[in-house]
């Protein structure tokens, strides 16, 4: 694998727009590999979010295409999403992805310094490192409520669970950065890390609990109070 310090991490711009294709060939096999998936996008909405400088891409300096991740607006600017983070697989493991958002958060601030920044993930690893960022997690609800993000989702294979909950809860988990009322990084990356079984105990209990209908089907048949409990904000099920 190539050495980190050979990685370059910076915003994405025309320059970049022919590593498109790659990009979103790997968002879609990583999603199928997964079993879940982000919003399918098009090599040419990705090359979008690049020339618009909404885009965040790793390369190494010999030019190999090492991880990406773009910036979403939703609501007239109420909202923004850091989406589509995606790292190629020879470089996973690595820690880049811990830099990408970083840096697609930083730029998402500097953009949208009003905005709140949100994410919806199955994946432990992510809801890490967005403890670390200051996110914290909450309902649906909370979340912007554009039907275009939400049509986004049809490409999932999870879409009929969601619109079975109403949009009210599915098999990722929503986390929020609120500009205006929210937890130093610091407190949230601790919570993170005392909870940590107690979010693994979560992604089971939001599998075992969202599955088992259709499970059966195919077989014929802010705030401090927030944080009181792992599953509070599951009451929506």
């Amino acid at each position: 694998m190539e050495n980190q310090q050979q990685i370059i991490i910076r915003v994405a711009d025309q320059s970049d727009t022919h590593y498109a294709k790659c990009i979103t060939d790997e968002m879609e096999s990583s999603a199928k590999a997964r079993g879940t998936g982000i919003a399918k996008r098009s090599p040419e909405y990705v090359a979008a979010k690049m020339l618009e400088g909404k885009a965040v891409i790793a390369v190494t300096t010999s030019g190999q295409w090492v991880g990406f991740c773009y910036i979403e607006e939703w609501s007239h600017g109420k909202f923004a999403a850091n989406s589509g983070l995606i790292v190629a697989p020879e470089f996973r493991k690595s820690g880049v992805a811990k830099q990408i958002k970083q840096r697609i958060f930083n730029l998402s601030r500097e953009k949208y310094p009003d905005s709140k920044i949100f994410g919806l993930t199955t994946g432990l690893a992510v809801m890490k490192i967005n403890s670390e960022l200051g996110y914290e997690p909450v309902t649906y609800s909370e979340l912007t409520d554009d039907e275009t993000f939400w049509a986004g989702c049809k490409s999932c294979v999870n879409y009929d669970i969601l619109m079975s909950k109403d949009r009210k809860n599915c098999m990722c988990t929503a986390m929020l950065f609120d500009p205006k009322d929210h937890y130093e990084p610091k407190e949230t990356k601790e919570y993170f890390e005392e909870n940590k079984k107690g979010f693994e105990r979560l992604v089971r209990f939001k599998q075992w609990k969202l599955l088992r209908p259709f499970l059966k089907k195919d077989n014929g048949g802010g705030a401090n109070g927030q944080k009181s409990s792992l599953f509070n904000f599951f009451v929506h099920l």
